[in-house]
């Protein structure tokens, strides 16, 4: 009777901590369900109409016909193309140029806080603000860009209207817009560096360039890895400042996957640009991921 008396008061925490234990679970169901609704039933469904061949009233379907027609149209193939070509120069763009105007505006110049201001302020405007602005400004005979080259006696291209040029130009005005946000994110990386490194390295006698190089580079990692993620992800998935300004055009030469999607839903083909969405998530997806993997993994070795 002793052991049994010592044995329930032991058996009444258990009992408890399990009851208290279950409460908390309950917080996980509005965002599971959340996150079902808004991603997990709209993949669901798109992975299902893109082997269909659909209408608003009907769905017929027609297994992998769309994703065979999807890689053997030229156009198609194309705006995969030109989305890789995008997403990586803007992305490397972003980083390089977030990173040299981090560096300038924490250092000791006049007026930097009004110049991060400068800097961000693009950020906040409208993206198809933008690109109806830049389009105005890149017209190869009335824009401003060209009439200034004009001043010094060049004639200036058709940034828009030349094939060489339409989708570079693009993805400079992307990167004039989005630079804002990864300098932003690095001045917080460069701001969080312990002075003592370059106190210590000051003794030592580095230079400028080895203290960026030993002490600065490797310490805004963290920063990196968040700026090659989101400028990525934002140039793979790009469309509408690409749409504002060329349209895809001249003809398919600055398409992306976005913008050939958009094409094939208003001509009708609803199964076939479902496709498209699919790809461009799988693609997304296959390079993001193990990039994110690589990155946590050389992290954690580090």
């Amino acid at each position: 009777m002793a052991v049994e008396a010592n044995a329930a008061p032991a058996a009444r925490p258990a009992a408890s901590a399990k009851a208290r234990s279950a409460y908390p679970s309950w917080f996980y169901l509005p965002a599971a369900i959340i996150y079902g609704v808004l991603f997990l039933l709209p993949t669901v469904a798109s992975l299902f109409f893109s082997l269909t061949r659909w209408t608003l009233f009907e769905a017929q379907f027609i297994g992998l016909d769309n994703f065979a027609q999807f890689f053997k149209e030229p156009f198609l193939v194309k705006g995969l193309t030109n989305t890789l070509i995008y997403g990586v120069v803007t992305s490397s763009l972003k980083v390089v140029l977030g990173m040299l105007l981090a560096l300038l505006l924490t250092s000791d110049i006049i007026g930097r806080g009004y110049l991060r201001a400068v800097v961000f302020f693009p950020v906040l405007v409208s993206t198809i603000g933008v690109g109806i602005t830049f389009t105005v400004m890149m017209h190869p005979t009335q824009g401003i860009i060209n009439e200034t080259i004009a001043l010094f006696g060049l004639k200036g291209p058709g940034w828009l209207t030349d094939p060489r040029f339409a989708l570079m130009s693009v993805a400079l005005v992307d990167v004039w817009k989005g630079v804002g946000l990864a300098t932003v994110i690095y001045i917080a990386g460069v701001v969080s560096i312990p002075q003592d490194y370059f106190e210590a390295a000051k003794i030592d006698g580095a230079t400028s360039w080895q203290n960026f190089w030993a002490i600065t580079l490797p310490l805004l990692r963290p920063a990196t890895v968040t700026v090659v993620t989101l400028s990525l992800i934002g140039g793979l998935r790009s469309f509408d400042i690409i749409w504002a300004m060329t349209k895809g055009g001249p003809g398919f030469t600055s398409d992306v996957i976005a913008s050939v999607i958009y094409k094939q839903y208003q001509a009708g083909f609803y199964g076939l640009s479902t496709a498209g969405n699919v790809v461009l998530f799988v693609l997304v997806a296959i390079i993001i991921v193990p990039l994110s993997i690589w990155f946590n993994r050389r992290e954690i070795e580090q």
